[in-house]
């Protein structure tokens, strides 16, 4: 792996892709399959040209990537973001026949601490839940299911919908009870169950500043409220599915959430797997991230 830069850390997700490893490089690689999950935009002409770009990639007006290394295991490329080139490397390890480990690491990102604090971390901010949605996405475009986004980064509209083969009571307990939702989002949560309650990602003793529950309705609904926006889970029966709508509103629209944002629908794509895949296990397998607090994780 790559050699953090002294401007900033080094973030790694490992995950398991359940694809062979050649299909898995294709869709790394392919431009066309680059444009059905990750962008856009993109071009790939190796060695000389690994590009990608559009309204759901970061600073996405114009490619801003080139290649560095390229073989049957990694892919390797620069991405300038903030005027910062960081390095981006996927590296591609065979579990069995029809598993892959991938791993992703890059260079030259804030730590978790700058990036609650508030402060405007740019666009390197967003990498981390950026690539946990890009990659869910991977996961089930090699399924042959249907993603969870894109997000269009242009807009200050912040609105999902999913359809979920399971009862809204089912879906609804995988939201609200702390047990079920580690399981699925692989972070832990704590919550007071009413309204005017404390819900809190890490747990209390990790989030100084929790959510506070300003709705709440059984099987049906509940809204989070931060100090400047608030995220919304809205459940309706669909033929005995459940017709599952997110909302984010009250924010600065000058200021997307966009972090937070792709946070969640990472969850929602890993939430529609738990409930609809028979033999569901959870794909990631790890998560670093400088200044991550020892216990938010689930992993493992």
């Amino acid at each position: 792996m790559s050699e953090d830069h002294a401007t900033g850390g080094t973030m790694r997700l490992r995950l398991r892709v359940p694809a062979p490893l050649a299909r898995v490089r294709h869709a790394l690689t392919d431009g066309a399959a680059l444009r059905a999950w990750l962008a856009e935009y993109a071009e790939v002409d190796l060695p000389s040209r690994y590009e990608f770009w559009g309204r759901s990639t970061p600073e996405g007006d114009e490619p801003r990537q080139h290649p560095l290394r390229v073989d049957e295991r990694t892919v390797r490329f620069a991405w300038t973001l903030d005027g910062t080139e960081t390095v981006v490397e996927i590296d591609l390890a065979e579990e069995d026949a029809d598993a892959t480990i991938l791993t992703l690491s890059q260079t030259d990102l804030p730590s978790w601490t700058e990036v609650l604090s508030g402060t405007d971390t740019g666009s390197r901010g967003l990498m981390h839940t950026y690539w946990s949605l890009a990659l869910a996405n991977l996961v089930d475009h090699l399924a042959g299911r249907a993603l969870t986004g894109p997000v269009d980064l242009t807009s200050p509209e912040l609105r999902a919908e999913v359809t979920i083969a399971a009862p809204p009571e089912d879906v609804y307990r995988s939201l609200t009870d702390p047990d079920e939702f580690s399981r699925w989002f692989g972070a832990r949560m704590e919550l007071e169950p009413h309204v005017g309650g404390r819900w809190a990602m890490g747990g209390f003793d990790n989030d100084p500043q929790p959510a506070r529950i300003v709705a709440l309705e059984h099987g049906r609904r509940i809204s989070l409220a931060w100090s400047d926006q608030v995220s919304t889970f809205e459940l309706a029966d669909s033929g005995g599915a459940t017709r599952l709508t997110l909302v984010e509103s009250g924010f600065d629209e000058k200021r997307p959430p966009y972090d937070g944002w792709l946070g969640w629908l990472s969850g929602l794509a890993e939430l529609r797997r738990y409930h609809e895949l028979p033999a569901w296990r959870p794909i990631w397998l790890a998560v670093e991230m400088p200044g991550l607090p020892d216990g938010i994780l689930t992993l493992g």
